[in-house]
């Protein structure tokens, strides 16, 4: 289980954003969300070993196809993204988190953010150095959405969830 807020908060993030692409996809909702919940819940306790203990934990109540795509959610461990479910998680996770960073240094907060703003901050490397700008454009190439449409509606889902993540509006 996780304590952290802002990894509690990331989760969430995730939870909602892969939720709102699954009603875009007619793909299942609720594994898309639990997939976007569960996704890093490994990741507080067991940060070297993440994401294998979620993924065996989930095999081991047969949830393979969750546990594959936590298994690839970050290209640089090598899993190859095969469905839907692979390629959305891996282009939502970092993005997500980036956009509610950028979220946090704005006096209005998420309410006035737009894909601009979240681009021009993608540049500057010292800002949330720890997101991996490399991970967010391979995500935008597994999904073949415009980088502008997916920060838009990532950024929509975030502003229409601002009470329950803690965003100021």
């Amino acid at each position: 289980m996780l304590s952290n807020k802002s990894l509690i908060i990331h989760s969430i993030s995730v939870a909602l954003v892969m939720e709102y692409y699954s009603k875009i996809l007619k793909e299942n909702k609720d594994i898309f969300y639990i997939t976007g919940l569960l996704h890093d819940a490994d990741y507080e306790k067991y940060p070297n070993e993440h994401p294998n203990k979620i993924v065996k934990k989930l095999k081991e109540i047969n949830e393979p196809e969750i546990a594959y795509a936590i298994s690839c959610h970050y290209s640089k461990w090598g899993i190859k993204t095969k469905s839907t479910l692979d390629k959305y998680l891996l282009a939502c996770d970092e993005l997500t988190g980036f956009i509610v960073a950028c979220s946090k240094v704005r006096p209005n907060g998420i309410s006035d953010l737009k894909p601009k703003s979240v681009k021009k901050s993608l540049k500057k490397k010292s800002f949330a150095a720890s997101v991996d700008r490399e991970e967010i454009m391979k995500g935008i190439e597994l999904i073949n959405i415009d980088l502008d449409e997916h920060i838009s509606n990532i950024i929509s889902v975030l502003k229409d969830n601002a009470d329950i993540l803690n965003l100021k509006t």
